[in-house]
C-alpha cells in the first residue's frame, strides 16, 4: 500500500524564526505557526479554537524565512509531518509533531502585521492601454508638427566623456521573489548533511 505525508497550513507566526545553521552549515529555521478554526456549535453560538504548530526549513528558504517573516505575519506552509524524539533532562523519553517545511507562500501586503522587512514582490508587467475613440462627432487629433520654421528636437548628447545611457529593461516576472530553496539540490534523504530525517 502506497504512503502520502503532506501537511498545507495557512496560519500567523507566533514568533519571529530562528536561524541557525548545522555543523555542515546548512541553515535551518524554526517557528510557531497558530491556525485558528471557526465554526459554529450546536447552540448557536460561534467557536472558536487556535492550533498552535511547530515548523522547521533547510536551506535558502530558511534564510529567506528568517529574513522576511515575523511574528504575526500571515504564511501558507506546504510540507510533511515528522515525528521528533529526544530524551529530557530529566531523564524521560520526549517527542512530538512537527511540520518540515518544503514550500511556502508569503501572505498579505508589504505593511502586514507584524511589522519586519517588507516582503519581495514579483515585478508585474504592465498593460498597453488601448487607444481611445475620439468623442462622437470630432476628428481624431492630428499628431503636432513643430512651428514652421523649426526642426524637431534632436535627442540630447551626453556630456563629454560619458557613455550614453542604455535603455533601461523591464525585469522579468519573478526577478524579485526570494531564489528557491535549496533543498531539492541537495542529497537529504539519507541525513549526509546531518539533517535528522
Amino acid at each position: 500500500m502506497a504512503n502520502y505525508n503532506k501537511v498545507i497550513l495557512v496560519g500567523n507566526l507566533t514568533r519571529d524564526p530562528q536561524l541557525s545553521y548545522l555543523p555542515s552549515q546548512t541553515p535551518v529555521a524554526e517557528f510557531g505557526l497558530a491556525v485558528n478554526r471557526r465554526w459554529r456549535g450546536q447552540d448557536g453560538q460561534q467557536r472558536e479554537e487556535t492550533c498552535f504548530i511547530d515548523c522547521r526549513t533547510y536551506g535558502r528558504q530558511a534564510e529567506t524565512i528568517a529574513k522576511y517573516l515575523t511574528k504575526g505575519r500571515p504564511v501558507l506552509v506546504e510540507g510533511r509531518l515528522h515525528f521528533d524524539t529526544w530524551q529530557g533532562q530529566d531523564g524521560t523519553r520526549r517527542s512530538k509533531h512537527r511540520v518540515v517545511v518544503e514550500r511556502f507562500q508569503f501572505l498579505g501586503g508589504a505593511g502586514g502585521a507584524g511589522g519586519g522587512a517588507p516582503m519581495p514582490q514579483a515585478a508585474q508587467p504592465q498593460e498597453a492601454m488601448p487607444p481611445q475613440a475620439p468623442p462622437q462627432g470630432q476628428q481624431p487629433a492630428a499628431p503636432q508638427a513643430p512651428p514652421q520654421g523649426q526642426q524637431p528636437a534632436a535627442p540630447q548628447a551626453p556630456p563629454q566623456g560619458q557613455q550614453p545611457a542604455a535603455p533601461q529593461a523591464a525585469p522579468p516576472p519573478g526577478a524579485d521573489e526570494p531564489p528557491p530553496s535549496a533543498y531539492d539540490e541537495e542529497d537529504v534523504s539519507g541525513g549526509g548533511d546531518g539533517i535528522p530525517f
